[in-house]
């Protein structure tokens, strides 16, 4: 018996084992069959291998999950433009749908848009793709597209990219299925900003959010803020494939080892934002593995510049000069990271700066600082919680570099619940938890613009505003990315941010789960997972 297949084996033939597999045939079952029609022993074990591979990488249609994230809130909203945490993002992924989406590596497609054109990166057309349906009935049109973005410009929607927004000068329809946008100066980036999660496209007049009516993969059947999530399937959903799923429920489970054993013990199929510390749980288990990638998100320590006291320049000298960013990496990080230099811009980003460095671990240089602004030997309080993933590991190695130095430095530790809106931007000094964001524009639009609706440690600069607007219409390349890396350096030495590494996502997965993928957007496949993944045979 030889171990190469038969000349006459077809991919008829392959299908024909995956068929088997798919009805359940045992591995003997298979290798007899195999060896019936001339393969060997050797040849037959490769080729199953194979055909069990294709197997699961092929999406099957059924079936319920549930998935868990790491943060909730009694705020939690069904409404696009104000979406801030996990939960949020899940949910409108689900029920909702964006002109453009970003897939894995960064790629661009075209989701509810059919064609986004310009000439002058000023003046864009967009046309939709028709037959599109609500989950009300009513047929997606440009009305609908030019009242979505629209409320991004009106203060009192409350928009979390109303900042982003605002460059749109002109939202106006043009006939059933086109729209134009006009910016007050070009932006090149624009169908990529699009893609965010906050520029969902609801249905024009919508006001109330307590359920979601949008053209999403999942029809919205039950939304408890701050308690779960549950969607159905949307049979008329106008894309060839997908969803896979019947149906599926998002929860939040804040505590990380709670998080992993509700995954361990088959309570959840998907696990978001696994603390690494916990990833030795998963070693030698079959039953559910961990996808990481990293993609920019980060915990950061912010310092308000307008309290006490981070109003003090030597204080936020002192504190960036007390991270011992390598230890980070390595013992909170388990070492799935790259180390930060204080700027949101990670190294995923063909706009890093490499010349940028971060600033040496120097308890003694710190020492001085602090002595020059009068803190050494104050107890100030660090608010850390479960919610900023990894920020009481971080908050406890700060502490402990200023134990040494006579620094001290009190680990505030409080719920997960509620933290987002109770101390999170609020307090003198906090950790946050930034998600990627495909473009420095965007980054330095949310995050340090003076009007940055997320400006952590209340920073402001003209001159970086300017430089913003400057970028943004740039269309030469060299210059553009020029200004990115001033930009950095910018931020990194005077905003009250510190950020001592760009986090990988660590996702629990169980083994039954299949289609998950890396996406720029974040973990959880960038939160649009619940439309793509499927429960294998």
């Amino acid at each position: 018996m030889t171990d190469r297949l038969p000349t006459n084996w077809t991919s008829r033939d392959d299908a024909m084992v995956e068929s088997a597999i798919r009805r359940g045939a045992t591995r003997r079952d298979l290798l007899r069959m195999l060896m019936a029609s001339g393969v060997g022993l050797a040849a037959g074990g490769t080729l199953l291998g194979s055909a069990s591979r294709a197997v699961a990488a092929t999406p099957v249609a059924g079936g319920s999950i549930r998935a868990a994230g790491w943060s909730a809130s009694t705020a939690d909203t069904l409404d696009p433009a104000k979406a801030s945490l996990s939960t949020d993002y899940a949910r409108i992924c689900a029920f909702y749908n964006r002109l453009t989406f970003l897939a894995e590596g960064g790629a661009l497609q075209m989701e509810l848009a059919e064609e986004i054109a310009t000439v002058d990166a000023k003046t864009w057309s967009i046309k939709l793709k028709s037959g599109v349906q609500f989950h009300d009935g009513k047929t997606l049109s440009a009305d609908d597209v030019v009242y979505s973005l629209s409320r991004h410009l009106d203060e009192a929607t409350g928009s979390k990219v109303h900042s982003i927004a605002a460059q749109m000068t002109e939202i106006a329809k043009v006939d059933e299925l086109t729209l134009r946008i006009v910016l007050a100066e070009a932006n090149a980036d624009l169908p990529t900003i699009l893609a965010l999660h906050h520029f969902m496209i609801i249905a024009d007049g919508t006001t109330d959010f307590s359920t979601a009516n949008g053209t999403g993969p999942f029809i919205c059947e039950a939304f408890e803020p701050g308690v779960k999530s549950v969607g159905v399937k949307n049979p008329n959903y106008f894309k060839p494939e997908g969803p896979y799923l019947d149906s599926f429920e998002f929860i939040a489970i804040a505590d990380n080892t709670a998080r992993l054993n509700a995954l361990m013990s088959g309570d959840i199929q998907l696990a978001g934002a696994i603390s690494p510390r916990a990833l030795r749980m998963m070693e030698g288990q079959d039953a559910v593995w961990a996808s990481t990638t990293t993609v920019g998100n980060y915990t950061d320590l912010n310092i308000r510049l307008d309290m006490e006291p981070g109003s003090k320049a030597e204080f936020i000298e002192g504190m960036k000069s007390l991270i011992d960013r390598e230890l980070i990496r390595k013992s909170v990080l388990r070492g799935l990271g790259d180390i930060g230099n204080d700027q949101p811009v990670s190294p995923a980003s063909r706009y890093y700066n490499p010349d940028l460095k971060p600033r040496a671990f120097d308890p003694e240089k710190a020492k001085h600082h602090f002595e020059k602004a009068g803190v050494l030997g104050a107890e100030i309080p660090m608010v850390a919680s479960d919610a900023a993933a990894s920020s009481v590991d971080m908050a406890t190695v700060v502490q402990q570099a200023g134990a040494q130095i006579g620094m001290k430095l009190k680990v505030d530790r409080v719920p997960s619940d509620g933290y987002w809106s109770n101390y999170w931007l609020k307090a003198p000094i906090h950790f946050g938890h930034i998600n990627p964001r495909p473009t420095p524009d965007i980054l330095f639009s949310l995050l340090y613009a003076s009007d940055a609706p997320w400006n952590e440690s209340h920073w402001k600069s003209e001159k970086f505003d300017g430089m913003l607007r400057e970028a943004r219409g740039m269309l030469d390349e060299e210059k553009r990315t020029a200004i990115y890396h001033e930009m950095q350096a910018m931020v990194s030495d005077g905003a009250g941010t510190v950020i001592p590494a760009f986090m990988a996502n660590v996702d629990g997965v169980s083994s039954n789960l299949g289609g998950l993928k890396p996406n720029p957007l974040g973990g959880l496949m960038g939160f649009a997972f619940a439309e793509y993944v499927w429960l294998k045979d």
